[in-house]
């Protein structure tokens, strides 16, 4: 009976996805922030600075110089392999640099976008089992695959998770030409509020100085935006149920 046993095939279980297919990109992260709070603690404490001295710094650089808009682009295309929230970055594109941050927020999220695309793409399955709304995308599973542009277009009106909608377009290898011009159109109305938005809280010198001053304007601006947006999603929602039904 043992030989016997011993003569039979061995059947091979499916192996799972690597260790770093799984974990890549989290451990990518890590070691950016790592490098980066470690870099500038060694900074600040080499050159003797304070919190807003570092800030000042920090903020000239970005501003003042010609890589600094180059800079924070890299870093807007960046910000999914380091979790970095998009909304706040948008909301210093236009608190940094006033309304040609929407440029540099559309150039850098786009292509955010495309990086997260490609990170769905290359790593795959895995990325989606942890989130919450995996069953939200999953609802439109079968018309990303059948209808790409109107599909990605829909969810970005909605306000479906920035990231999420672009690791799941990448995981189900759908064309990018349509995704990349569906998430242009689809996040314009967005983007234009939140930069107009973080341009209306005044300098940082005012705000370290507890000194807040919006301008009226721009506040005002962003927020009949902000409202145009909520009602189109709801405009957009309602039609989606319907349709459904």
């Amino acid at each position: 009976m043992n030989e016997d046993f011993a003569q039979r095939p061995t059947t091979l279980l499916p192996q799972g996805p690597s260790f770093l297919k799984q974990h890549g990109a989290k451990l990518l992260a890590l070691l950016f922030w790592s490098l980066l709070v470690g870099g500038y603690y060694i900074y600040t404490q080499v050159n003797n600075l304070t919190l807003a001295d570092s800030l000042a710094l920090i903020v000239d650089f970005l501003t003042s110089s010609f890589a600094g808009p180059l800079f924070f682009v890299l870093l807007y295309t960046l910000r999914p392999l380091l979790f970095f929230p998009a909304t706040l970055l948008t909301l210093l594109a236009g608190f940094l640099f006033g309304p040609i941050g929407i440029l540099y927020t559309v150039l850098g999220g786009n292509a955010s976008a495309m990086m997260a695309y490609g990170v769905g793409r290359y790593f795959g399955q895995g990325l989606l089992d942890d989130e919450e709304d995996t069953n939200v995308i999953q609802k439109y599973t079968r018309r990303l695959r059948n209808n790409s542009f109107e599909t990605v277009l829909v969810m970005r009106l909605i306000f479906l998770p920035y990231d999420l909608v672009n690791y799941a377009a990448g995981f189900l290898k759908i064309k990018w030409q349509p995704f990349l011009l569906a998430t242009a159109v689809g996040s314009l109305p967005g983007t234009i509020s939140v930069v107009l938005l973080g341009g209306s809280f005044g300098t940082l010198e005012a705000l370290m100085a507890g000194n807040i001053q919006l301008d009226p304007l721009s506040l005002t601006f962003s927020i009949v935006l902000i409202l145009v947006s909520i009602g189109l999603s709801r405009f957009v929602k309602g039609r989606e149920a319907k349709a459904a039904s």
